[in-house]
């Protein structure tokens, strides 16, 4: 007889009247010991449990006893030795004396839907008694999954729930079951609870006392939604057990101190520049202790450096008693000084730090940041993130013990910012987690003036936290102890697990948005109840003094003596006669700009050999490796490129993997993020190859080009552009001696990345002193594609450069660099592959750090005209900035007519239309490669070689896009505004590309009929 013929009489063996109870009390008990198992009851054949039926764990024990019948209980032995013999229906089955207690340890359940049972249970138990010991289990379950919708959450009591009715909501009205004199009866706990501590049974009405302590009071935790039952386990251990939120005197007195400053930095400032913005922190005066919890937890772990982002409110109380920046520092901003150094400055509640200081309470040395941020526009999240995972990376900090992130959000932004749900779903990412990151909910339960009701749709504003089952812990702001415990646990988790995790301090807003609005205009009931409240500092050292832990005269020395400290600064401040931006750095690079030349860069060239060897190792199967089985249609990839290196020239994959491979050789980490960049969105690159028969079995060509090389990071990144480009520019702010690349999937994408180039790329280095050689790739080109994959947005980029088309700056011998020093970023279009391993080498030749935005190609990667010879390369060769004519009409300057100026790939199809037109002594034609800074010498120098040649401007793009508007009064300057320049290309238009192939195709004759016409 087959298994599943036998498995089906051994099911129809199961006797009239077996309790289904039973099983069911086995099944969900966490032990599944095949020696403990019930017997079977009559409907099990029929019950589903736990991702599956009953009878698959029949079929377990069969197969069990088969091999060995001493595996199972007595009583299965028995039932299959009846039932193999040929036992009649029903006859099969004797019942056994007990069931057994099943074994004192946790065994992960395939599923959290049910919550385990543990209780010995006699045979002849009624089924009451059963299913009242269920309905305690359902009970705890019922607390640990919805207790926090009842807690006691609100520091204003307008979101508290009524307590006559929270019973009911949350343990599904249990009262029905249970009458009052149940209340004292005891009950065996289940193992999934940890309420009894030592104690095996508690009585009804304990159980539900330590439930409601556990789940209903200042603390409210979701984590029945993670599925993992270790991780649930865990969590319940640290909030369940009894005496876990326990604090001696000494953390008393120290949290005491810590909401005395935060309270009183606040105090002071409000006193001292009463009619200023400042965004404090008042009715969150709790975020301070709290981050300084986290970070005390943390250290005493292991952590050593702390990176951190946050939004405006409190800024300046976390920069003073968090960083400990020093307070002349920040007084001077108020002041209102005139800065000492270079940048135009940022407000002050948006400025960053770098401090490394002494942790006094783990007596460890600590590194602390945090990100200049715009506004509440979470946009330093991904940057923060990236900015951890590079301090983990050149720390050699594998598991993120070193480098923690925080981040700090406000209720509204958190579920209002796209960015904040982008951010999330970086963490687990390989290339791109950080092993966990502790976010601070600052939870004023308001936004600007929008109540919770118009801002979000979701019961909480951390749901978003969710989707990477991060466990979220509320907890009310004016009950400093339990924001403690919250703390503690968050850090613990997340040195446990290196998972995220959200601490939301539910609080509220003393003072309007800021401090001269008036919140009453919209919220008056609110601010009728906030203006009632006593601030937590007060509220807490009425406490301590009622513990007779502190007395009134400790409190008020406590307060005098950090308001001394305040005086003295402020006193200092005043004698102070400049601000300088240089203080508020929050990524010094020490030691990268001493001992420089800041207006020499070294040679990019490299040396043949170098080529060479790249190029034969680029285009070559994994050495050693006989058995990786390569696709067919790389393999004649490899072999063109091994024909083009024996030729000695190279194409846009090849120059670009010269440009890295090299790069690589001289110690420099480089690092290529973005959407399918490791094969290329086009199939050009194809830097790791995949064995075709092996799952993830893979080869990184270019990190294996050296034994001693930098390493060479290329990662596919998820389908964002936000996050990522912030993720990104946070890398690259870490270590200036790597090369660090986002590359679009279209150029036109980067749109959805428009914050982070604004706020942070184009303007960094003026508001925040912040520099970056991060690079971006964005794929640019009209080839009739329609109007999404089609134009980067030149012209974006070109209007937020930052210098002047009216002035001409003074020629000199290090003009171009002086030009790369004082630009905020360098735009270029390169034609040529020579040209793009030139400009992504001298990213890192500068003696400074320049973000590089690159219109790259699509067409011309595989163009047979665009190729580069190594002599183009070598160490003799040079970033040309401008392409000059070299052709006939080079040798003939007098008689050209035409002289047209272009950039990128439609250089290509003016020299071939000019071909056709027989014009090629007629017109000359040359490429301007560095868009931005203008070339004005080179541009100045190549006019005059043609003096009676007409001069146009010709362009793919749009006439309202593209290069032409930033172009057009540079080369009037450039030439004294005593020769015009005119316009050949498509006209303006409100959408970047046409739809149609046929439209673009007259589009592009036209374009050129009109730049080659005489």
């Amino acid at each position: 007889m087959n298994r599943a013929r036998m498995l089906s009489k051994l099911l129809s063996q199961a006797p009239p009247g077996t309790p289904l109870v039973a099983v069911r009390a086995w099944l969900l008990s966490g032990t599944r010991s095949m020696a403990s198992a019930p017997p079977p009851p009559t409907a099990l054949a029929a019950e589903p449990f736990l991702n599956g039926s009953s009878s698959n764990y029949v079929e377990e024990m069969y197969t069990a006893w088969l091999q060995d019948p001493k595996s199972v209980h007595q009583s299965w032995d028995t039932f299959f030795r009846n039932a193999t013999s040929g036992a009649a229906p029903g006859q099969a089955y004797t019942a056994p004396p007990t069931l057994a207690e099943p074994t004192p340890h946790h065994v992960p359940l395939s599923s959290l839907a049910l919550s385990p049972v543990t209780a010995t249970t006699p045979a002849t138990m009624d089924g009451k008694t059963i299913d009242d010991h269920l309905a305690v289990q359902g009970i705890i379950r019922a607390y640990q999954i919805r207790g926090h919708s009842i807690a006691n959450l609100d520091p204003l009591g307008i979101n508290t729930p009524d307590p006559k009715n929270k019973r009911g909501l949350v343990v599904r009205n249990y009262m029905e079951r249970f009458q009052e004199g149940d209340m004292d009866r005891a009950f065996t706990l289940p193992m999934s609870t940890y309420i009894g501590g030592r104690e095996k049974t508690l009585t009804l009405r304990e159980i539900i006392k330590r439930l409601e302590d556990t789940y209903c009071r200042s603390i409210g935790v979701e984590f029945m939604f993670i599925n993992s039952l270790e991780q649930c386990n865990w969590i319940r251990q640290k909030f369940e057990s009894p005496g876990v939120m326990h604090m001696d005197e000494k953390e008393k007195r120290l949290l005491l101190a810590r909401l005395t400053r935060s309270h009183g930095f606040e105090a002071f400032l409000a006193r001292k520049f009463s009619s200023e913005k400042r965004f404090g922190l008042e009715g969150c005066e709790i975020l301070i202790p709290a981050m300084k919890q986290v970070i005390d937890r943390s250290t005493s772990l292991g952590v050593e450096s702390f990176v951190m982002g946050m939004p405006h409110r409190g800024r300046l109380n976390v920069l003073s008693n968090v960083c400990r920046k020093p307070l002349e520092h920040i007084f001077t901003q108020f002041i209102g000084l005139d800065t000492g150094d270079e940048g135009s400055g940022d407000v002050k509640y948006h400025l960053g730090t770098y401090q490394e200081r002494l942790n006094r309470v783990t007596n460890k040395n600590i590194r602390l940041a945090i990100v200049a941020n715009p506004s509440h526009l979470e946009a330093c999240n991904p940057v923060v993130q990236g900015k951890t995972r590079a301090e983990q990376f050149y720390h050699g900090d594998s598991e993120g013990n070193k480098v923690l992130s925080i981040l700090l959000h406000g209720d509204a932004a958190f579920s209002g910012q796209g960015i904040v749900y982008e951010t999330f779903h970086l963490s687990e990412l390989p290339q791109y987690t950080t092993h966990g990151t502790v976010h601070i909910v600052v939870n004023n339960q308001i936004g600007f003036t929008t109540d919770p009701r118009m801002s979000r749709s979701s019961p909480y504003c951390t749901d978003v936290a969710r989707v990477v089952n991060a466990p979220i812990f509320h907890v009310n702001a004016d009950d400093p102890e339990a924001v403690m415990h919250v703390c503690n646990v968050a850090s613990e988790w997340r040195n446990t697990f290196h998972k995220d995790v959200v601490i939301d301090l539910v609080c509220y807003r003393r003072n309007g948005h800021n401090e001269i609005d008036e919140p009453m205009f919209t919220q008056p009931l609110m601010y009728t109840r906030i203006r009632k409240l006593k601030p937590v500092v007060e509220l807490y050292a009425d406490k301590l003094i009622s513990e007779k832990v502190v007395s009134e005269q400790e409190v008020k020395e406590v307060t005098d003596k950090y308001e001394k400290i305040l005086e003295d600064a402020f006193v200092a401040a005043k004698t102070e006669t400049q601000v300088f931006n240089k203080h508020w750095i929050d990524s010094p690079w020490s030691g990268f700009f001493e001992g420089k030349d800041p207006l020499k860069a070294t040679p990019t060239g490299v040396h043949e050999d170098t080529l060479t060897h790249i190029g034969k190792r680029f285009s070559s199967v994994p050495p050693n490796a006989s058995d990786f089985v390569v696709h067919r249609g790389l393999l004649r990839i490899l072999n063109s490129r091994m024909e083009m290196v024996n030729a000695r020239t190279v194409d846009w994959a090849l120059g670009e993997a010269m440009a890295f491979g090299s790069l690589l050789k001289e110690g420099i980490h480089v690092r290529l993020s973005g959407q399918d960049v490791e094969r290329g969105t086009f199939s050009h690159r194809h830097h790791i190859l995949h064995h075709q028969k092996v799952d993830k079995s893979l080869y990184n060509i270019l990190a294996n080009l050296y034994p001693d090389q930098a390493p060479y990071t290329v990662c596919n990144s998820s389908l964002s552009e936000y996050a990522v480009l912030g993720f990104e520019l946070g890398f690259s702010m870490t270590n200036p001696n790597a090369l660090v690349i986002w590359e679009a999937q279209f150029g036109d994408f980067n749109n959805t990345a428009q914050c982070i180039i604004d706020q942070f790329i184009s303007s960094g280095q003026s508001k925040w002193i912040r520099q970056s050689g991060l690079v971006l790739l964005l794929p640019h080109g009209m080839e009739g594609m329609g109007p999404e994959h089609s134009s980067a947005r030149l012209e974006r980029f070109l209007q937020m450069t930052s210098d002047d088309p009216d002035i001409l700056p003074a020629f000199s011998e290090d003009f171009a660099i002086r030009q790369l020093s004082e630009i905020n970023w360098i735009i270029a279009n390169c034609s040529t592959p020579a040209n793009y391993f030139h400009i992504l080498r001298r990213q890192i030749a500068l003696p400074f750090r320049k973000p590089l935005i690159l219109m790259t190609p699509k067409s011309l990667l595989r163009h047979p005209d665009a190729k580069s010879s190594f002599d183009e390369m070598n160490e003799k060769s040079i970033f040309q900035r401008v392409i000059p004519e070299t052709g006939p009409a080079s040798q003939n300057q007098e008689n050209v007519k035409r002289i047209i100026y272009c950039s990128g790939k439609v250089y290509y199809d003016l020299i071939a239309a000019r071909k056709d037109a027989n014009l090629e002594d007629k017109i000359a034609i040359s490429r301007v490669e560095q868009i931005a800074p203008f070339p004005y010498d080179l541009i100045k120098e190549e006019c005059m070689k043609y003096p009676g040649a007409e001069i146009v401007w010709a362009q793919e793009e749009h006439k309202n896009m593209g290069s032409w508007s930033y172009i057009q009064p540079r080369f009037a300057t450039a030439l004294s505004h005593d020769r015009l320049i005119t316009y050949a290309g498509r006209p303006v238009s409100p959408s970047p590309a046409t739809g149609s192939k046929k439209t673009h195709i007259r589009e592009l004759k036209q374009l050129l009929e009109d730049a080659l016409a005489l």
